[in-house]
């Protein structure tokens, strides 16, 4: 059931886990003189009823899709490259507060992956990633548009992995990666779009179309992971209405 559920809705063992209080459940296995589950999925499985788990994983599910609550899709430019279009402006990415929301937002994606169309790819979140995106130096350096755009953008990292093109790699030459990027680094091209709204309707009246350089570890367990969105410009001469 838990693997059909995840497959579906991208619910993760972990969360289960930290829903369910499940640590308090075996603690009180103990004072029942019951012996420490070692398979955290097996315990799950046998310690609540098939109708109780239901409820469970719908109140999870229920509060992903709130927490994430994603208005995004893929279209083809006039040149034929591929944009995400991120059809809301859930941050403002101005203050420290607005970055600990997108932190906060990203940290609904440790742990799944997902794939470059272009190359098959499996690009993996892991959970440093919400920390260097919303915290880097790079990150703490941008400002006006360029920081909206980047905060704003966290709503599209599936797909943003899904259209990235034109993978260019090179040599880890940094000591403190050596282990997190033993095999290199990658960057791809991807490209994004947000709403502008008019100021006395409140309505859309175009897009702006954004261009950034996506960056990826080749970490020493032989997996590659997201690790930032660098690079963002908007490129003007591109206008999407």
């Amino acid at each position: 059931m838990l693997d059909k559920i995840k497959k579906c809705y991208g619910v993760v063992l972990a969360d289960v886990w930290t829903e369910t209080d499940i640590k308090k459940q075996i603690l009180d296995c103990y004072k029942v003189g019951q012996k420490n589950p070692q398979d955290k999925e097996s315990f799950i499985n046998r310690y609540f009823s098939a109708k109780s788990r239901e409820v469970i994983l719908f109140k999870m599910i229920k509060k992903r899709r709130d927490t994430m609550d994603r208005n995004v899709n893929i279209i083809v430019g006039l040149n034929g490259e591929k944009i995400v279009l991120i059809n809301d402006i859930r941050f403002k990415g101005k203050k420290r507060e607005d970055w600990k929301e997108v932190e906060s937002y990203l940290k609904e994606y440790v742990g799944e992956f997902y794939e470059i169309a272009e190359t098959s790819e499996k690009i993996f979140i892991s959970s440093s990633f919400p920390d260097e995106y919303a915290g880097s130096e790079s990150r703490l350096a941008l400002k006006g548009a360029v920081a909206k755009a980047k905060a704003n953008a966290a709503q599209g990292i599936p797909e943003l992995i899904q259209i990235a093109m034109n993978g260019e790699y090179s040599e880890n030459t940094k000591k403190k990666h050596e282990k997190d990027a033993k095999y290199g680094w990658y960057r791809y091209d991807v490209r994004f779009a947000l709403p502008v709204y008019d100021d006395k309707s409140g309505e859309v009246c175009r897009y702006n179309i954004f261009f950034a350089r996506m960056l990826v570890r080749h970490d020493a367990d032989g997996k590659k992971y997201l690790y930032d969105l660098l690079a963002i410009k908007k490129e003007t001469s591109s206008p999407l209405e």
